[in-house]
């Protein structure tokens, strides 16, 4: 007669045993991959495209590079990959979801670390252990936690008064120059570097979490979110830009955020261009109505984006993004290139 094999039920130490490595886009010369696929059809030839034209921006002294981030590919490994544009001047303005910069990124510069994990994982076992999944990686919920208390010790500190989430982001920054676990982070990078970062949605990530908690604490005297003048400061710097190109990963409220600063600034009387590049990395469909906030032909239409350089490119982010930012780092025009440090836009 067989015995019935009890369960095993894994600890959570064996769940968090396996960290995710970043991959490093200076370690490999994308240039000749980039070049073959020029010659290819599909995804290939897009990516192709959209890495001629990303460099295309970085050659234009004129141009202002403005980064739009969302989704989980940050977590998934391309976290340094963001840094690296920031710190070889190859990106001048963020715009992201809270959960890219706040639990992603300032998670790990705590010292707190993502790991590899399966997507077939019996979820319920994992809610037991306190672990979080996206898709194949696991995040340790009281490291979340933490993070959420982090914020909420930053606001604690600051003067009672509305803020912007870049004014926000920014004293994250300043926090992290004397208290991260991980030097070198995207926010850390960006803050010394003047590239300031916007997070239209701040509330829905650790950020919100920790807000709520410093309000709660504080009833009568906290800090709160000003979305509307965030816009404007956005806005201000396409206004003060002579062009622009978007690189976009992912698409939702940054992608729509950025393109509208066009529609902001014709409204408040500026004559501004369409941003005159742009290249966007999704996995959505536009059958719907959305891919990500619209196609980027379609945006032509609200006169938010040129057509002549743009691409669209159908792919998951981190199977093509290390390559478009790897042949743009080894093709080397970011050296050129001037920084235009618009934090020092705001004071």
């Amino acid at each position: 007669m067989l015995k019935k094999k009890s369960l095993v039920h894994n600890s959570k130490k064996e769940f968090l045993n396996k960290p995710i490595e970043h991959i490093d886009i200076t370690s490999f010369d994308a240039r000749k991959i980039i070049f073959s696929m020029e010659k290819m059809s599909f995804v290939s030839r897009e990516t192709a495209n959209a890495a001629n034209i990303f460099n295309e921006m970085i050659k234009n002294n004129d141009c202002t590079i403005f980064l739009s981030l969302a989704g989980s590919s940050s977590a998934a490994g391309c976290m340094n990959v963001y840094r690296d544009l920031v710190k070889y001047n190859m990106v001048d303005a963020i715009v992201a979801t809270g959960a890219s910069i706040i639990d992603m990124d300032f998670f790990e510069a705590l010292g707190f670390k993502h790991y590899q994990g399966s997507q077939f994982q019996d979820d319920a076992e994992l809610r037991k252990n306190y672990i979080d999944r996206i898709y194949d990686t696991y995040i340790d919920e009281d490291e979340l936690q933490m993070c959420d208390k982090t914020i909420c010790e930053i606001a604690d500190r600051l003067e009672p008064k509305s803020y912007t989430s870049r004014e926000f982001i920014n004293e994250i920054g300043k926090y992290l120059k004397q208290n991260s676990k991980k030097k070198e982070s995207l926010i850390e990078t960006a803050y010394d570097n003047g590239v300031p970062i916007f997070c239209p949605a701040f509330t829905d990530s650790s950020a919100g979490f920790g807000l709520v908690i410093h309000q709660e604490k504080n009833p009568k005297k906290h800090i709160t979110i000003d979305s509307i003048r965030e816009f404007r400061e956005l806005t201000e710097i396409k206004i003060q830009s002579k062009e622009s190109g978007l690189f976009m990963i992912g698409g939702g409220v940054p992608k729509n955020f950025i393109q509208d600063t066009v529609i902001c600034a014709e409204l408040l009387g500026k004559d501004v261009d369409m941003h005159k590049y742009a290249v966007q990395i999704t996995v959505a469909d536009s059958r719907d109505g959305a891919c990500s906030s619209s196609t980027l032909k379609e945006a032509s239409s609200w006169g938010k984006v040129d057509t002549t350089k743009e691409q669209m490119v159908f792919a998951e982010a981190t199977s093509v993004l290390p390559l478009i930012a790897s042949h743009a780092y080894h093709k080397g025009c970011w050296k050129q290139r001037k920084r235009k440090n618009f934090s020092k836009i705001f004071g």
